[in-house]
């Protein structure tokens, strides 16, 4: 079962956060056409809270690819200017992934820590 919870997140993932958050990345975007797309990521957002309620990680107690995929893009609000606030346990556990060693090393890699 594990296995298909963790296809269903990345399916998510890809479709409801990376496409919309990726939205925002393009230059020529309208404020009208930004505002519905961060209407719609929110409730996207209050979904994966609500699912880490009481959870390390999307599929429970072990770390899985959706759980990268996940850290990626929601690394994006940093850039995006977007808070986490409204969403506790995702901001949370944004947190504990970048304190995770692997994830600092790539993220060194990458230049997007010193």
């Amino acid at each position: 079962m594990e296995r298909w919870r963790v296809l269903e997140w990345l399916n998510f993932i890809s479709s409801e956060l990376h496409k919309g958050l990726g939205a925002l990345f393009n230059p020529a975007i309208t404020p009208e056409w930004k505002q519905a797309v961060l209407e719609r990521v929110s409730q996207r957002l209050d979904l994966v809270n609500q699912a880490l309620k009481g959870n390390a990680f999307l599929c429970g107690r072990h770390f899985t690819i959706a759980d990268a995929y996940l850290f990626t893009i929601v690394n994006w609000t940093g850039f995006m200017h977007i808070d986490l606030a409204p969403w506790p346990e995702l901001a949370a556990y944004q947190l504990r992934m970048a304190e995770r060693p692997a994830v600092q090393q790539a993220m060194r890699a990458e230049g997007l820590l010193k």
